[in-house]
């Protein structure tokens, strides 16, 4: 039986957001998703992968960023994203019941949490579905400075063939950042962890990423 899920609405300054809530009894943790920068939260893979996570008893709140519910095509500034980074953990922490709060996130989402937990929002942990590490084509762009000083849990989640993150340089990243962080590669995905010649819908694709992520969670949980 699926869990019930709940609108949400979100102040973010003189604004709202919106968010989708659910919470399965007894959740060992909540997990707060942010989407891409192409897509809201309400595309099929994030729904899908929010959805199997309450699945295997975690709460979850995906939300949308300003630019997203204005209806712009152009991601936020990180200032204005991180300020909804904030106001929706802000939100997920007065709905719990006092569980780790985990921040993840696709692509931009996540590495908008990450800057927002080096600007002090507090985290149990992040997990990376997907971290663009560099533009298509350009390896030299790296946005990994920022990442070193991170010392919370961290899992990636990457697709092997995703133009946003070579491999060899995600690997020495990961490696550099050192114990706290982990690197599970899906081998053949693409930036949408999409694998060439393998029929799965978009919500398929993001509920197979729920395993890893709640096995993470429950690994670095209290005791």
């Amino acid at each position: 039986m699926s869990i019930p899920e709940s609108p949400v609405t979100i102040a973010v300054g003189e604004s709202t957001v919106s968010g989708v809530y659910a919470r399965p009894e007894k959740p060992s943790a909540t997990l707060v998703v942010a989407h891409g920068a192409g897509a809201g939260m309400e595309h099929p893979f994030l729904a899908g992968f929010t959805r199997a996570v309450n699945e295997l008893g975690v709460a979850t709140l995906r939300f949308n960023f300003p630019y997203r519910e204005a209806g712009r095509k152009f991601p936020d500034r990180p200032p204005a994203a991180i300020a909804a980074w904030r106001a929706a953990m802000a939100e997920a922490t007065a709905r719990s019941g006092g569980e780790p709060l985990w921040a993840a996130g696709k692509s931009f989402g996540g590495r908008m949490a990450s800057m927002a937990v080096v600007e002090g929002m507090p985290a149990a942990g992040l997990i990376y579905l997907g971290y663009p590490l560099h533009p298509p084509g350009k390896p030299e762009k790296l946005r990994d400075e920022h990442l070193y000083g991170l010392t919370l849990p961290m899992l990636f989640l990457q697709g092997t063939r995703d133009p946003f993150a070579t491999p060899e340089l995600l690997e020495s990243v990961v490696a550099r950042i050192g114990p706290t962080a982990t690197l599970e590669w899906r081998d053949g995905g693409g930036h949408t962890f999409d694998v060439a010649g393998t029929k799965r819908t978009a919500d398929e694709v993001g509920a197979s990423l729920a395993g890893s992520a709640a096995a993470f969670i429950a690994a670095h949980g209290p005791g």
